[in-house]
């Protein structure tokens, strides 16, 4: 890349250009993360000013090498409107349930990320707030006590939308996380400050000592910090861009 990747990504000004890369990053730095899962799982975002159509990561190709114009266009009943891959099918019944019902979900993040999916195996698995990092969700967290199957219909994205009500983060039991958001930045830091939450709670787990809890008054406080500043989250996006395009370019074709 000729020019500066920060300059690159600033001066995108097509808002649908300017998600495909947030998404190809986003999904690139998740498999570096180890948040992937073979060819599995799915992000999506609700095309601007097109409510119906979202873009999403296309069935077949692994997150490492996810390109922006890998990134496809889909309706909510997983009709291809353009690229050149197929949607996954559990990934447009799920994200489409979701993104229909929940007003604030822009953004829909599912993945089998190792450790929130190990407490979702828990029975009455919950995350404990233990962990400065679990208070951005403190008390608003939802969870799906049931699994169902492979979703593969539209009335089990509608069943998964109706639990999460106005929480931003579902848990599936046995299964996995959506995390959601109004754009990737909130999003995608959510997701990633979740698995480190899930991670430290695991760990203090294992040790088999009793949890030290955060009470209700100072995880409300924290809480209320966390989402009343919410810059680190696009300063965050920002510099995995910055550094992925100066790994990887091409990220940008």
């Amino acid at each position: 890349m000729s020019i500066c990747p920060t300059t690159y990504y600033n001066s995108l000004t097509d808002p649908i250009e300017r998600i495909k890369l947030e998404l190809s990053a986003c999904l690139r730095w998740s498999d570096r993360l180890g948040l992937s899962e073979g060819i599995c799982n799915h992000f999506s975002v609700e095309v601007p000013d097109n409510p119906g159509t979202f873009l999403l990561n296309p069935q077949g190709l692994h997150w490492s090498e996810i390109k922006a114009s890998d990134i496809i266009t889909v309706a909510a009943d997983g009709t291809l409107i353009n690229g050149n891959h197929e949607a996954e099918p559990t990934a447009f019944f799920i994200h489409s349930g979701i993104h229909r019902n929940i007003e604030h979900a822009t953004v829909v993040l599912h993945t089998h990320m190792p450790n929130a999916t190990a407490l979702a195996c828990l029975k009455d698995g919950e995350v404990i707030h233990c962990t400065q990092n679990s208070l951005r969700w403190f008390n608003r967290i939802s969870y799906d006590k049931d699994y169902n199957g492979l979703a593969l219909d539209h009335a089990e994205g509608n069943r998964m939308a109706a639990l999460m009500q106005d929480n931003r983060v579902l848990f599936l039991a046995n299964h996995g996380v959506i995390v959601t958001g109004p754009n990737m930045a909130e999003a995608f830091d959510d997701l990633y400050y979740l698995e480190r939450a899930c991670e430290v709670q695991v760990k203090a787990m294992q040790t088999g000592r009793e949890l030290s809890l955060i009470d209700e008054e100072h995880g409300e406080h924290a809480y209320q910090q966390i989402m009343n500043d919410r810059t680190q989250c696009y300063s965050h996006l920002e510099s995995i861009i910055r550094i992925l395009l100066h790994e990887s370019p091409e990220m940008a074709d």
